[in-house]
């Protein structure tokens, strides 16, 4: 009787929340703060069922924020974020494997964990683990260490900005370099400022572009024929952007879908904050985790110095 009255609680909580996410008024990260103690004390009743869906409102959020950029300013951040973006990929890469074989992590999960980071977390995790025949138990452990980094960057970025009066292009460049998951950044920078969003969402995109030839490469290395995933919504952000910017036939639509896309991201976050729990922490373990941990701090306050002392900038 009590576990059935626990059960109903759980679901009504859970439902509750995620209308009050959807009526866009809370921002991104107090939707991912709601979803996180929701996860941390209740058992999830829709677990899988919100993983699908979070997953789909994710690159569909994507597209829509794809209607308050000016196309101009996407290719002028991505043709200057290409270089930062080829670097700090090429240095997470090196060293992810080396944290991986000092810490002795599993060889296919240090790689995946490496890729995640140095790419878009879990679409780089998804797109290059058929190719490397991963197992469930990698992939699984990968996912989860970028999962609890995401949570913590979203979390902890805008404020670490804002104690540091990083100005929105700052704060923009330095999440796209440094934040795993495309939403996290959206996220994140949201809450900063719109100039933050639009330099953030368009460098982690170019970012998001290396999936293709490092997943690629690894095929080459590893001789395997899986199919590379292509991650389709980012063609559709760009094709709502040249909307946005060259098509004013449909302009009083623009503002509608961005808004959409806001409260989409929002109800992405809160559905990832409900997945994470103690259980999800203890499946990842200690040593993938720290190599996770590291890597990130690494690349999260190498990328801010870097910024902050003007070698990176727009």
């Amino acid at each position: 009787m009590f576990e059935r009255h626990t059960e109903c609680v759980s679901r009504n909580l859970f439902f509750l929340g995620l209308i009050f996410a959807a009526t866009g008024l809370v921002s991104p990260p107090v939707a991912l703060a709601g979803g996180l103690v929701y996860g941390f004390s209740f058992a999830h009743p829709y677990h899988s069922e919100a993983k699908r869906l979070s997953k789909f409102l994710l690159q569909a959020s994507v597209i829509g924020l794809g209607f308050g950029m000016n196309l101009q300013e996407v290719l002028h951040a991505g043709r200057s974020g290409f270089a930062y973006t080829a670097a700090s990929i090429s240095i997470a890469l090196s060293l992810g494997w080396a944290l991986g074989r000092l810490l002795k992590v599993n060889r296919g999960t240090s790689f995946l964990i490496s890729a995640g980071t140095a790419i878009c977390g879990g679409s780089a995790i998804a797109a290059i683990a058929p190719i490397t025949e991963a197992g469930e138990d990698e992939i699984a452990v990968s996912l989860g260490t970028v999962f609890v980094l995401n949570s913590v960057a979203l979390l902890t970025f805008p404020l670490i900005g804002s104690l540091l009066h990083m100005s929105q292009t700052q704060f923009g460049l330095w999440s796209a370099l440094a934040i795993h998951d495309t939403s996290s950044v959206v996220g994140a920078t949201a809450k900063f400022g719109a100039l933050a969003l639009a330099v953030g969402t368009t460098v982690k995109l170019a970012r998001a572009l290396w999936i293709v030839p490092v997943s690629m490469g690894t095929a080459v290395a590893r001789k395997s024929k899986a199919r590379v995933q292509w991650p389709w919504f980012i063609l559709l952000f760009c094709l709502a952007a040249v909307g946005n910017t060259y098509i004013h036939t449909f302009q009083p639509a623009y503002p509608v879908l961005k808004h959409l896309g806001v409260v989409g991201l929002t109800v992405t976050l809160y559905l990832i904050g409900t997945g994470l729990s103690m259980k999800t922490i203890r499946e990842v373990g200690v040593r993938p985790l720290l190599q996770g941990v590291l890597l990130w701090i690494v690349v999260a306050v190498g990328s801010l110095e870097l910024i902050r002392g003007g070698w990176i900038h727009l």
